[in-house]
């Protein structure tokens, strides 16, 4: 039977399946998500630095409340939206699923799962610790765990979250956390009064 060979341009594909090597997309060669997964694995090692930062971002945000009112939150999602995608996506390779929980995940983004589990790893995960689907990436869970020790509120990470609600996908988190805060203070002002 003759040898098949492959053709020239897939020289390169042919043999990385025939030695079974695997490059998932988050360790790509190329240097810019090579970066951004570099920047996630920081994020989850400075965890306790972001809580402490996100804590007073959050209290900013819930002060600008007036602000956000006036201008009506439905206005202000876009420009808020398009801010949040950005930052989000650098540091923490967000995906944008509308309901973050990074502040009881370790600072490390379950939706980077390949399987979006929200509530612990699946019972795949490698013994060196790497997911099962890609087995050359840390498990986002392992990384959670890990990033969740270094928070003063690290125990939230043992919370039950609910499934995500896809139709809040490409929203802002931030603005929907805002406006819940600020409709709970003005609840507990209209018990106490």
């Amino acid at each position: 039977m003759p040898e098949l060979k492959p053709a020239i341009g897939n020289a390169g594909a042919a043999m990385k399946a025939a030695t079974g090597a695997y490059t998932p997309s988050d360790v790509s060669p190329n240097r810019r998500v090579q970066r951004r997964y570099s920047i996630r694995l920081w994020s989850v090692r400075h965890s306790r630095l972001l809580e402490w930062f996100y804590g007073r971002f959050a209290h900013v945000f819930l002060l600008l409340h007036p602000l956000w009112k006036a201008i009506g939150y439905s206005r202000a999602e876009a420009p808020v939206t398009f801010v949040e995608k950005r930052v989000k996506g650098l540091l923490f390779d967000c995906r944008m699923c509308g309901q973050c929980i990074l502040s009881s995940t370790g600072m490390s983004c379950p939706m980077n799962c390949p399987k979006q589990l929200r509530n612990g790893p699946c019972g795949g995960v490698r013994a060196n610790g790497n997911c099962e689907v890609e087995p050359d990436m840390p498990c986002v869970w392992v990384k959670a765990w890990e990033g969740s020790r270094n928070m003063t509120k690290g125990d939230d990470i043992l919370n039950v979250q609910k499934p995500v609600n896809q139709s809040l996908r490409e929203t802002s988190s931030w603005l929907r956390v805002t406006a819940e805060a600020a409709a709970m203070t003005e609840t507990i002002k209209d018990v106490q009064a």
